[in-house]
């Protein structure tokens, strides 16, 4: 009989989720240090930007290859195994700015912080798929949008200890608070009980199974085998391209808001420091809408609203509407990341979701070093940010066909399904 009572209280495992990404989402304040280590190190631009490319190259292939050690261990093991590594590589990136070794630093921010980053990343989010099967996209967006509002958190006080302090001060204190918030967040993280269900499912006929299962016609798969399915890879492209039309405006918003719109470096640093707000609140927007219109539609919302952005940001004459334009777009990038969790669980079921997930964000870790990169070679060969909005804007027309090929997809599927339980119902009468 399917029970709605536990010892843990699953709103508590989403609290102690988001202090996980509240800390890991740091990163995405890493413009703080770019001057003060220009200044301080000697270090190019160039070098210092290549520590937050290792980051996110290194994050999203650990959440790939440890997807399986989460699924293993569980959330706990994980999430604490993640606070150490992310802790290790703030304090290891404050004594090589005291020592002056670039090397090092690449290594213990780039490669030992963005380990604990990937890790920290899926960690917590197949366990609150599990707790919240009822809402699915709400959960999984709520602690996401720690991740997204972590520069909320890391720019002011990070900013403060540097100009207080030092830099590796600055290090040490973070490296220092995010170690506490991930072990006590993830300290209180646990999968349900098996014959758990949330209040309001438990009278539902094989409720446990609903709560665990994907969208009806659609197979329950095994990271393994969903890494061989069309529906994966069509996924795959979808947060690949979503990934790199956010992350171009996220590496060049300032200079695109000067040029574009006339913008100066002061007003456009201003428009740039509310682009947290809007990554994180697009999270918990669109994944919660999602639980209401579906998360395929709302794939499709992203890349069809990101289409007639590129499309016309080149022509915006005014500051704000093209930072108005800008903030829309990243609430499609912040949201394609919080919606993807329980798009995967609708896709593949629960089972080993977090691995699924792992596998999935791949796609992030290339489209984090794709998207700049591409944005600043066709910069750099045309003088200008025109074509690098157009070719963007083409690659999300792909998009938008990728999506309409996976609903129609599993549209067939689900009336496969349909056709072949309408059969044995009538065999059996």
């Amino acid at each position: 009989m399917p029970s709605s009572t536990a010892e843990k209280n699953r709103w508590l495992i989403a609290v102690g989720a988001v202090a996980i990404h509240l800390s890991i989402g740091g990163i995405y304040a890493y413009s703080i240090y770019q001057v003060p280590l220009n200044e301080a190190q000697g270090w190019s631009t160039s070098s210092v930007t290549l520590a937050f490319s290792i980051a996110v190259f290194v994050l999203g292939f650990t959440a790939a290859f440890l997807g399986k050690y989460v699924e293993k261990y569980g959330p706990r093991l994980s999430g604490l195994a993640a606070a150490v590594l992310y802790g290790a590589g703030m304090l290891g990136s404050g004594l090589s700015v005291q020592l002056g070794s670039l090397p090092l630093f690449l290594a213990t921010f780039g490669v030992l912080g963005g380990m604990g980053i990937g890790l920290g990343y899926i960690s917590p989010i197949g366990t609150l798929v599990e707790w919240f099967p009822d809402r699915r996209g709400m959960a999984t967006g709520l602690a996401v949008m720690g991740f997204g509002a972590g520069a909320l958190l890391t720019g002011p006080l990070g900013n403060y200890l540097i100009q207080t302090f030092s830099i590796p001060v600055a290090f040490y204190g973070l490296g220092a608070l995010y170690f506490v918030l991930m072990v006590a967040g993830a300290s209180y993280l646990a999968k349900p009980p098996e014959d758990w269900v949330p209040e309001g499912m438990e009278s539902t006929e094989n409720a446990q199974e609903e709560a665990r299962s994907a969208l009806p016609g659609l197979d329950n798969l095994t990271a393994a085998e969903a890494r061989t399915s069309p529906r994966f890879w069509m996924v795959w492209l979808i947060i690949f391209i979503n990934v790199s039309a956010g992350i171009m405006l996220l590496a060049f918003a300032s200079p695109m808001l000067q040029e574009i719109a006339g913008a100066t470096a002061t007003t456009a640093a201003f428009i740039t420091g509310y682009i947290g707000i809007f990554n994180g609140g697009g999270r918990i927007f669109w994944s919660t809408l999602s639980d209401y219109i579906g998360r395929t539609t709302v794939y499709g919302a992203f890349m069809g609203i990101q289409i007639v952005a590129f499309l016309v940001m080149p022509q915006l004459a005014g500051v704000w509407i093209l930072a108005g334009t800008i903030f829309l777009v990243i609430t499609c990038y912040g949201g394609g990341f919080a919606c993807l969790p329980a798009y995967l669980s609708d896709l593949f079921g629960t089972k080993e979701v977090s691995a699924i997930h792992g596998y999935a964000l791949t796609a992030w870790a290339l489209a984090g070093v794709a998207g700049p990169q591409i944005a600043s070679f066709i910069l750099e060969t045309t003088g200008g940010y025109t074509q690098a909005l157009y070719i963007m804007n083409g690659a999300l027309v792909v998009g938008l066909l990728t999506v309409l090929v996976l609903r129609r997809q599993i549209g067939k599927l689900q009336a496969e399904s349909d056709a072949q339980v309408g059969t044995a119902a009538a065999t059996d009468d």
